[in-house]
């Protein structure tokens, strides 16, 4: 289907919607569309304070993405839905990879952000990073999606340093009944969901879940596919049971296996030294997830939660085995009339089997590694629902570095109940990952006479550290207008550089190689502000708009040969832009439109690119929902970003349509 095809689908999709009128509302989804700004603004968090408080309240740049929100989006996937966050960088490698960051430092590996699936840590200590690729679920048992623009390592930890995400499904008394979704399209060619929940006796409620899908192939610059085609099934399930009124006891757990296929350009010893393999990576895991909360009092509780989670990733480039156990304990109290304590302690392991090839060799192949934590904070509130004070720190010990401190403090000061002004000053650290102490990759070079670049790991690599100051007001001046506005200044210190180390020459016949060290000779700062506005125009209309702004700054230690800091600093954009609207129509019809403008990253000679997705929706029963989607309908194709440390095929996003039946019973 052509541009011209795609622009006249979306004007028919909007002219069907204009004589549409309001329906039913599905009592099954959450309307968030129906609540006030005011009752929006009162949706209570936990990431920030790790126990429950307004989201207009917190001291921290913080967003909510919505159940509604995700479904009137028309999103597939988790990272898709993670473009509806204000300052987020959400970038498409290809089909399956996604390079996904906050404030900058984005990357296939981007290492700074740390993501969480109710409650439990996807961070790999391979790279410091998350495998995106991996990290799924039903959508419709999404609760909501709470994201920390910035800092959150006092309660989170390490690698908690540019901000967190953290997914929380429902419980499982909320997704009662039979659920079936499934379509397909252009690039979506199938997908499918089954969900059914039930009661196992009084209080005890369970869920269980089967997913399915298969994307197409992206396309090269010429226009042909470019062999990454990506399928996927999962499966999983939940159990809540209150136990008494002061215990509630979770355990829930998934099971995934998928396939996804990639062109990579690899080293070989041998002339030509580098040959293009098709080949394609084979991805299984799952784990199990328990907790166990009790209450002692209306203003004290207690929880302990436990996981386990193993994934096996085998390609032609590296071959994982990786098993983590996990257990943190938490407790939350008051103390007096002015102060609100929560602290904790956890404990985790994480060990792994690599199998080396010739472009990725580990030392050891096997390692396993521990991490002690002990976090304590306390909220003082100065003057009584207008005026509160917030200190704390993460005391942690890991295989790296040793002991690390990442303090903070914060204050909120409400000087109206439409108002809130909040200030915060934080420390971060970014731990080594594997792959800087250990690794040794190989990659094809671009420079003459030379074949091939060895990247190698250093023991004495040492923490990134930041220091942040971030500063926001949230405002709501009429009932239906809400402003949320944030400014940040981040300074670096010990980043990650790479310094060269000379040449390697063999005998005749093996590759003339660079050689550069992993090591900690960079600095800088990264500065902007983030603005989003919201409008409720209508009873049935809201628009939402974000701005971003950001800067970077990265500068070389005295003593550096380091080369890509000027490079790191053109792989983000400085300005990106998003408006939405989702409007409730008539004869049960939903109409959302979304505008996207990313500004270009020009060390990959990425233009500037705008997109609009369009859906349009209709219930002709409570229970049933029959949907059409439109992605990326301005252009034909265009890229978002380039894989830097694996040689791929460099693949651009393509325009696309897909329909979608719901029913739940």
């Amino acid at each position: 289907m052509n541009s011209k095809a795609f622009r006249v689908t979306a004007l028919l999709l909007f002219s069907n919607a204009a004589w549409a009128s309001a329906g039913n509302i599905d009592t099954h989804t959450p309307d968030l569309m129906h609540l006030s700004l005011e009752e929006l603004m009162n949706v209570e968090v936990t990431s920030v304070s790790k126990r429950a408080e307004k989201l207009s309240e917190a001291p921290a740049a913080i967003s909510v993405t919505t159940a509604e929100e995700l479904r009137r989006s028309g999103v597939t996937s988790i990272p898709e839905g993670l473009r509806l966050v204000p300052g987020l960088e959400v970038a498409r490698v290809d089909a399956h990879n996604w390079a996904i960051s906050g404030r900058g430092f984005n990357d296939l590996f981007a290492n700074k952000l740390l993501v969480l699936m109710d409650g439990r840590s996807v961070y790999t200590p391979l790279f410091s990073g998350v495998y995106w690729d991996v990290q799924d679920t039903l959508l419709e048992d999404i609760d909501r999606i709470e994201v920390i623009r910035g800092p959150g390592s006092t309660l989170w930890g390490a690698n908690a340093v540019n901000g967190v995400i953290n997914i929380i499904t429902r419980p499982a008394r909320d997704t009662q009944g039979l659920l079936l979704t499934g379509g397909g399209g252009t690039e979506e060619q199938g997908f499918g969901g089954l969900r059914y929940g039930g009661s196992m006796g009084p209080n005890a409620y369970y869920r269980v879940y089967a997913r399915y899908f298969n994307r197409d192939d992206q396309v090269l610059p010429d226009g042909s596919d470019s062999n990454d085609r990506w399928n996927m099934e999962r499966a999983g399930f939940r159990i809540d049971w209150d136990a008494s009124t002061d215990n509630h006891l979770t355990l829930q757990g998934d099971l995934y296996s998928g396939r996804l296929d990639q062109t990579y350009f690899l080293p070989i010893p041998n002339p030509p030294f580098a040959q293009t393999n098709q080949g394609h990576l084979n991805v299984n895991g799952g784990n199990v997830l328990g907790r166990w909360s009790h209450s002692f009092s209306a203003g004290s509780d207690l929880k302990l939660q436990l996981y386990y989670d193993r994934t096996v990733r085998d390609g032609p480039v590296l071959n994982e085995d990786r098993d983590t156990f996990d257990i943190d304990l938490q407790h939350h109290f008051l103390l007096g009339e002015r102060q609100d304590v929560v602290w904790g302690a956890g404990y985790r392991v994480s060990s792994d089997e690599i199998d080396d090839t010739y472009t990725v060799t580990f030392n050891p192949d096997q390692r396993a590694i521990q991490l002690f934590s002990f976090f304590g904070q306390d909220e003082i509130t100065l003057v009584p629902d207008r005026l509160r004070l917030t200190l704390g720190s993460k005391f942690e010990h890991n295989e790296f570095t040793g002991f690390e401190y990442q303090p903070s403090v914060r204050s909120s000061w409400t000087p109206t109940d439409r108002q809130t002004v909040w200030a915060s000053i934080s420390r971060s650290v970014r731990t080594p990952s594997r792959a800087e102490e250990d690794i040794l990759l190989r990659q094809l070079s671009t420079v003459p006479g030379v074949q091939q670049v060895l990247l190698q790991g250093n023991r004495e690599f040492d923490s990134e550290q930041m220091l942040a100051y971030e500063a926001g007001y949230r405002w709501r001046p009429r009932d239906r207008i809400s402003l949320d506005v944030a400014a940040f200044y981040h300074d670096y210190d010990h980043l990650r550089s790479l310094e060269p180390g000379g040449f390697q020459f063999g005998p005749p016949g093996p590759p003339v190689t660079a050689v550069f060290t992993a090591a900690n000779k960079l600095h800088g700062e990264t500065y902007g502000i983030e603005f989003a506005p919201s409008w409720q125009v209508t009873e049935g209309w809201r628009l939402q708009a974000a701005y971003t702004f950001l800067q970077m700054q990265l500068h070389r230690d005295a003593g550096s040969g380091d080369t890509t800091s000027e490079r790191d600093e053109r792989r983000s954009p400085h300005h990106q832009f998003s408006l939405r609207s989702s409007m409730d129509l008539l004869h049960n019809v939903e109409f959302d439109c979304a505008f996207r403008y990313v500004e270009g990253l020009p060390d990959f000679q990425i233009p500037s690119y705008a997109v609009v997705d369009v859906r349009l929706a209709w219930r002709p029963l409570k229970d049933l929902e029959l949907a059409i989607v439109g992605q990326n309908l301005l252009d034909n194709r265009h890229p978002e970003f380039q894989s830097l440390f694996i040689p791929t095929e460099r693949t651009e996003v393509q325009h696309s349509v897909y329909g979608k039946v719901t029913w739940r019973y």
